[in-house]
């Protein structure tokens, strides 16, 4: 199998005090501004590799295997601290390794671990920048920018919501073209912008990535349980998307902490996965008749994730935060893939107003 490393990116495991904590560096780059990158669901710390090549030699890159994904240890996630688990991982890395003063770098589900790190403890950080990240309330089961609770069973999100073909797949390491469902088809649909396919060795990468995903109600994606809402399914508490049920996840006072890092969000212009239209939240996939029985909006309105987003980070600057939002054109879920350059100039940017 093609190797998942790009020339000059080297892989190591930490023992810290919770568990042993995989990363990937660029060789040579042991000083300068450490900037930790922290990826989303269902990947690991090899899709940073672009972006983490290209940063000046100023700063000091470090990417981070959340638990259960990639080469950090498989430990059970208790769900009803919301991404706690892997925010107190991080920091406890961060610990280890001595890294103070770090800008943190997240996407998607990565986005709530660093603005939980960020809420934790502000003074630590130089800035934080969001990559398509996950909305602040959540990924399903709200509703308005203030992402009020659709029902509070918060049916619709949590580890129920998954495709459990996709979870399948998952569990049987399945590399194969063969339809929708299939992590590599699926990748090439929504984590990046059809037509865009990337060369074929990272491809393979990223399908391997994607294949370390621990799988079970302990991890992916997690436990369930009857709701009498619609579509009949809520959150459990234990697992990696129960982490993101809004019955566990709220993390919209940023505008309280003191001191406030800026915060730069970075999105693609076509993302799938999260927006206010997203073809992974059930209520909107119900508007669209691809899920049965919607009772419609005024009973399970889509998720405004994108405009959810925007209304914290409109309260931080309001009160006195400075924040910054950049749309890369003609790119999905990943613009640090797609568009690496253009990715990272962005970020360069973000990191430079701390």
């Amino acid at each position: 199998m093609t190797s998942t490393l790009m020339p000059g990116v080297v892989q190591s495991r930490h023992p810290t005090p919770r568990l042993t904590v995989s990363t990937l560096m660029v060789a040579g780059r042991d000083d300068g501004e450490p900037v930790v990158f922290v990826h989303g669901n269902v990947s690991s710390s090899v899709f940073w590799q672009h972006a983490m090549l290209r940063l000046p030699e100023r700063f000091r890159p470090v990417a981070v295997d959340l638990r259960g994904f990639g080469g950090t240890d498989t430990l059970p996630v208790d769900a009803t601290r919301g991404v706690r688990d892997y925010a107190d991982d991080v920091a406890g890395l961060l610990d280890t390794l001595g890294l103070d003063g770090a800008h943190l770098v997240g996407w998607s589900m990565g986005g709530a671990v660093v603005l939980q790190l960020l809420l934790d403890t502000p003074a630590r950080y130089r800035s934080v920048t969001l990559v398509n990240p996950v909305s602040p309330y959540g990924f399903g089961a709200t509703s308005g920018p203030d992402g009020v609770l659709v029902d509070p069973s918060a049916a619709g999100s949590g580890g129920g919501a998954a495709n459990p073909d996709f979870v399948a797949r998952l569990r049987d390491g399945d590399r194969s073209d063969d339809g929708p469902t299939s992590p590599r088809p699926m990748m090439l649909a929504a984590y990046v912008k059809p037509p865009f396919v990337p060369p074929p060795d990272e491809t393979e990468a990223y399908v391997s990535s994607m294949l370390t995903t621990a799988v079970g109600d302990d991890h992916y994606p997690g436990d369930s349980v009857p709701a009498d809402a619609w579509p009949g399914v809520g959150p459990g508490t234990r697992g990696v998307l129960n982490t993101m049920a809004p019955t566990h996840l709220r993390l919209d006072g940023l505008d309280a902490i003191d001191p406030k890092p800026p915060i730069h969000w970075i999105r693609g212009s076509h993302d799938v996965i999260v927006s206010d239209t997203s073809l992974f939240d059930l209520a909107y996939l119900g508007s669209i008749g691809a899920v049965p029985d919607w009772p419609g909006a005024d009973v399970a309105p889509p998720q405004p994730m994108v405009a959810q987003t925007r209304a914290v980070l409109d309260r931080y600057r309001a009160a006195g935060g400075d924040t910054t939002e950049t749309v890369i054109d003609d790119t999905a879920h990943s613009p640090h893939i797609e568009k690496p350059d253009e990715f990272v100039a962005a970020l360069i940017s973000g990191l430079d107003r701390r």
